[in-house]
C-alpha cells in the first residue's frame, strides 16, 4: 500500500486520538501513517520478519516525532477477534490489503547494472509458510479474507469503516476482477459496500499518466502483449469502502 493512499483514508476517516488496525500489516504502511497523523494503531502480521520490520520502523517513526502509538503481533488474522479481544467496540478504521502472492516486486539488478550479465532479482520471496494466505488459491484466500473481515468487523466501534485497498490481477494470463470478488466476500462477512474509490499508482506529467509499475511488472505486460493478450501495466487500485450492515439499518431507523 502507497503510504499517501493510508494517509489518505486514516485522515479522511477518522479523528486524532482514533484506533486503526490493519489485520494484515506487511511492514507496517498503515500503522506508520496513523500514528504520524496523531491515531493510534494495532496490526496483526502473520510472517514474523515483516512483523519484526514493523515494530523497527514504529520506532523509527516515533524518533521522527509520531505522536500516536502503535503494537504489532506476529499471528494469524483468522483468529484477530481473540487476539484483540480487549479492542472489541473500539476500532475506528480498519485498513487493509489482501496478499497477492507469496513473492513481492524485490529489487531488480538488470543487465544495465551488472555490465550485461543475466537479470538479478533479490528480497522478493514474502513468505515460505504453506499456510500464509498468500499460498492459498483464489477461492481459498477469498474465504480466508472473508473470515478476517468478519472478525474485523466485530472490533469496530459503532459506525466504523472498513477500507480494502485491492486490484485486478492475472492468473495465468485470465484477468481477474478481485475487486469485485473481494465485494462480494464482504458482503458475506456482514458488510456494506458505502463507496468504490480509485487510488492511482502512477504519476502524472504533463497531463498524462507515468506508469509507475515494477520491472516485472512491464516485463509481463510486454510478453502477454506479444501473446496477443491485449495485456495493460496496472495504474490503479479500488479502494473499497465498508460499514456493517447492522449500523447502517440502526442509522436508517
Amino acid at each position: 500500500m502507497l503510504p499517501a493512499i493510508a494517509a489518505h483514508v486514516i485522515t479522511d476517516y477518522t479523528d486524532p486520538g482514533d484506533l486503526v488496525l490493519d489485520p494484515m500489516c506487511g511492514i507496517g504502511t498503515t500503522l506508520v501513517e496513523a500514528i504520524h497523523l496523531g491515531r493510534d494503531a494495532a496490526g496483526m502480521e502473520y510472517e514474523s520478519d515483516f512483523a519484526h520490520l514493523t515494530s523497527r520502523n514504529l520506532q523509527h517513526a516515533e524518533v521522527q516525532g509520531a505522536t500516536g502509538t502503535a503494537r504489532v503481533v506476529c499471528g494469524d488474522a483468522r483468529n484477530i477477534t481473540a487476539v484483540f479481544a480487549e479492542l472489541r467496540g473500539k476500532v475506528a478504521l480498519v485498513l487493509t490489503s489482501p496478499p497477492y502472492g507469496s513473492h513481492t516486486h524485490g529489487q531488480v539488478r538488470t543487465r544495465r547494472d551488472n555490465g550485461g550479465g543475466q537479470i538479478k532479482k533479490t528480497n522478493y520471496r514474502y513468505s515460505s509458510d504453506p499456510g500464509n494466505l498468500a499460498h492459498c488459491g483464489l477461492e481459498e484466500l477469498l474465504t480466508g479474507f472473508g473470515r478476517i473481515l468478519a472478525g474485523c468487523a466485530e472490533l469496530l466501534q459503532p459506525f466504523g469503516v472498513v477500507a480494502v485497498t485491492v486490484r485486478t490481477i492475472r492468473v495465468r494470463g485470465e484477468l481477474i476482477d478481485l475487486p469485485g470478488r473481494v465485494v462480494e466476500t464482504a458482503e458475506r462477512s456482514g458488510l456494506v459496500l458505502t463507496d468504490r474509490l480509485v487510488a492511482l499508482l502512477c504519476g502524472l506529467r504533463d497531463g498524462r499518466l507515468v506508469n509507475r509499475a515494477s520491472f516485472f511488472q512491464m516485463l509481463e505486460t510486454r510478453r502477454a502483449r506479444d501473446k496477443g493478450i491485449p495485456a495493460c501495466a496496472t495504474a490503479h487500485e479500488d479502494l473499497l469502502l465498508f460499514q456493517r450492515i447492522t449500523d447502517l439499518h440502526t442509522n436508517s431507523e
